[in-house]
Order: structure tokens, then C-alpha cells, then sequence
């Protein structure tokens, strides 16, 4: 199955051309005892997107064989893609990261590959004085085209403090996880399972959120 056609090939790979400095790490952990039901999709995407740019590196796991790596990284689902470039981040997309997502995704590539963030000075500042563990989920849906905004502003903060986790998790794929956190409309972010909002919020307001919970 092919996922990208060939317009979209020759958008990304002029995009990767004109974009892409460093080298990009994409780390994809599968299940191979056939309980994910979306593994194969995705690694047929990521293997069609890497194939875009040779600064692009696509390493996959079996998430039961490579469970040392899995511990490290702290995955414990499948799909689970983990984003790097010189060093791996705490950007995480749990669930195939297509339909409006993958356009998240195409911007996380570029900013690993260039080792630096899009967002404002101001807060960049104020996410490295954050010396607390924050864990931050992004649930969406494939078609939500407000999702990504959220994806992309959670991914940064991780790579912006290495103290933050940053997790897109596709409400669809793991509907148990969102009962779990009463996801009736995305995005819904959750920060440290004690303050959530819903809705794609400017980076201050996203901000303030994650400080809030940096209090508790």
C-alpha cells in the first residue's frame, strides 16, 4: 500500500532539500505478535518518508524483542515513534501519524534536523527554568485539523527541556487510554494526569498550563 502520492513525494522531498540540515533519527517500535493492529501501516509510511532524504534514519523495533530498548526510551505501546536528531527527544507519537498529524510530524523532522525550536524566545526561557518531570498527552484524531497546532507546541516544549515528555496518542488507536481520560472532544491535552484543557491554545496559554502543573 502506498500512502504518499507522488505530488506529495515531491513536495516532501524539496521541503527535506531545502530544510533539513542535521541528520534525523526516527525510531519506531511494532509489535511483531500481530496485536497492533496499525504497526505495519505506519512503518510502510515511515519507510516511504525516509526514503525522501538520506539525512533521514529509520530504526525499527519489535517492542517484545527489543524490550532493553523499549524500557530505555519508556515505551510501552505499539505504534510508538520516537523522534531524534543528534540526541533523541521526548517526542512521541503513539498511533500512525497520518491523515492532518503527518504534518506535524514533517515539522518535527525538520526541527530535530536542525537541533532548534520554532517558539518564541519568551518561551524558551520560561520552559528551562522547569526543573519538574512534566508529562504532557495529546490526544487527537486523524481528522482533526486543529490537533496537529497542539502536537507540534507539546513536541517543542520537549525538545526545548529535557525534563518534559511529550506524547501524541491517537484516540482511536487507544480508546481505553482515552476513557481513561474522558477524551470527549480534540485536542485534549493532559499534563501530569492533574490539569488538562481542551482546544489548539497559543503557546503563552499552553505555557501557563504546563507551569500550572509544574506547582502541584
Amino acid at each position: 500500500m502506498q500512502f504518499l502520492s507522488e505530488k506529495d513525494k515531491s513536495y516532501v522531498k524539496e521541503m527535506f532539500g531545502k530544510d533539513l540540515s542535521g541528520e534525523v533519527n526516527l525510531i519506531l517500535f511494532t509489535d511483531g505478535a500481530e496485536k497492533c493492529q496499525y504497526c505495519n501501516d505506519t512503518k510502510e509510511l515511515l519507510d516511504e518518508l525516509s526514503g525522501l532524504s538520506s539525512k533521514i534514519k529509520l530504526t525499527v523495533y519489535d517492542i517484545n524483542t527489543n524490550a532493553k530498548e523499549a524500557k530505555f526510551l519508556g515505551v510501552d505501546k505499539t505504534p510508538a515513534l520516537v523522534v531524534g536528531g543528534k540526541k533523541i527527544y521526548n517526542a512521541y507519537y503513539y498511533g500512525i501519524p497520518a491523515g492532518h498529524e503527518f504534518a506535524a510530524l514533517l515539522e518535527d523532522i525538520v526541527d530535530a534536523s536542525n537541533g532548534k525550536t520554532r517558539l518564541a524566545d519568551s518561551t524558551k526561557s520560561a520552559l528551562k527554568e522547569l526543573k519538574k518531570q512534566i508529562d504532557i498527552k495529546v490526544f487527537v484524531t486523524p481528522t482533526c485539523p486543529w490537533c496537529p497546532r497542539a502536537v507540534r507546541i507539546a513536541h517543542q516544549f520537549a525538545m526545548e527541556n529535557s525534563n518534559i515528555r511529550s506524547s501524541m496518542i491517537e484516540s482511536m488507536e487507544f480508546n481505553e487510554l482515552a476513557s481513561k481520560y474522558a477524551v470527549m472532544a480534540v485536542p485534549k491535552i493532559v499534563i501530569n494526569d492533574g490539569v488538562s484543557f481542551e482546544g489548539a491554545l497559543p503557546e503563552e496559554q499552553f505555557l501557563q498550563y504546563v507551569q500550572e502543573a509544574a506547582k502541584a
